[in-house]
């Protein structure tokens, strides 16, 4: 099932980083009960084992997109939360990584890379969600620094995160044009988790407020008014590991699919030996190995050094998404009642797939995105 580390987008280190991220997430135990303590010790886990390493890029470093995607692969098919917290270090932390100081690098970056700091992204507003231009949240100079206003919502990390990297208006121009990123940290004067908020497959995540926040001038993260290239340059890297967590789960409903048809009993006989069972099969298998070609093509053009992977990241994305959507639901089905039994493997899958295909773009947004780039 492995075959695809031989694919030619894969160099040597690539596959014994694959093999490394396996090690890791054979042996670790999560506790889904509370998933704020899981989180806390999934990261300082993984800070601990070295896995963190490639979620951040130092002085003359590169985000290596064919790990992060490796990682997230191979994570989420043991566990979607150890897929979430291992994300959310290279995301809440991707402005830094692509744009921000070398002061601002050798503050945070050894800290979330080591798992001592938790990072979470800021981007969705109330009123926003994948309209990244339409935000509202302002940020005002004041003096050298700058005074924040508003909300943002659906947080991931949101009310455990050590760091925030904030989206904010600061008005140098209309809409896309006039936004601003910045770095918070949660014991600033006037920020609040507003609330926590429920979700069908758990994580931390919450609505947060910012009622007359200060920064300094060092919050800045690349230039004023460069907010929305940040944010689109950020997706543009990690588009591509959220369709490597939808294969990994994918992965995960074939390889229990599979173990169900060959010993489920039907009518005297394995369910595998049903015609139309080997369709359901034989389509999963093909839905699997397209969504590896299309994440990893993108993830290698990036590492190849492709300014911008946006029709690629889409596309992988996009596809990915919604086949894991497909194959799990397929899973669901071939299991019967047991695949709808609480607490089951494929109920889990069922229930943690279906974010993928909203955060980071809906599956309408990388339609739109897509079509634009064809068009041109």
């Amino acid at each position: 099932m492995d075959t695809h580390l031989d694919w030619p987008f894969f160099d040597l280190h690539h596959r014994a980083w694959a093999a490394e991220v396996g090690h890791f997430a054979d042996r670790v135990s999560v506790n889904h009960e509370d998933v704020d303590a899981a989180c806390r010790t999934l990261v300082d886990e993984m800070g601990e084992a070295g896995l963190l390493r490639v979620t951040g890029a130092g002085d003359g470093e590169m985000l290596d997109v064919r790990s992060l995607c490796l990682a997230r692969e191979v994570l989420a098919e043991r566990d979607g939360l150890a897929d979430f917290a291992f994300a959310m270090q290279g995301l809440g932390t991707g402005a830094i990584s692509l744009f921000g100081t070398e002061a601002q690098k050798a503050r945070w970056l050894p800290e979330t890379r080591k798992g001592r700091a938790i990072a979470a992204f800021a981007l969705t507003e109330p009123g926003s969600g994948s309209d990244v231009a339409a935000g509202t949240m302002t940020a005002t100079k004041d003096g050298d620094g700058w005074v924040l206003e508003g909300e943002k919502t659906w947080i991931s990390n949101g009310g455990i995160a050590d760091l925030y990297t904030v989206f904010a208006r600061t008005g140098e121009a209309p809409g896309a044009r006039g936004l601003s990123c910045f770095l918070v940290t949660p014991d600033a004067a006037g920020f609040e988790v507003a609330e926590r908020l429920e979700a069908m497959a758990p994580h931390p995540l919450a609505r947060l407020r910012f009622d007359g926040v200060r920064v300094g001038p060092e919050a800045l993260v690349g230039a004023s008014g460069a907010g929305f290239k940040i944010a689109m340059s950020v997706l543009d890297v990690f588009r591509s590991t959220v369709a490597a967590a939808a294969l990994g789960f994918a992965r995960r409903a074939l390889s229990e699919t599979l173990e169900r048809v060959k010993t489920r009993v039907i009518q005297g006989a394995p369910l595998a030996g049903l015609q139309m069972v080997q369709g359901h099969v034989a389509d999963m298998a093909l839905e699997v190995d397209a969504s590896a070609l299309l994440t990893y093509r993108a993830a290698w053009a990036k590492d190849r050094g492709a300014p911008r992977i946006t029709r690629e990241a889409a596309m992988a994305k996009l596809f990915s998404t919604e086949a894991a959507q497909d194959v799990i639901d397929r899973a669901v089905q071939l299991h019967g009642g047991d695949g709808v039994r609480s607490g089951g493997v494929v109920e889990r899958l069922y229930r943690e797939i279906r974010a993928l295909r909203i955060y980071e773009g809906a599956s309408d947004v990388q339609r739109v995105v897509i079509a634009k780039q064809v068009l041109g």
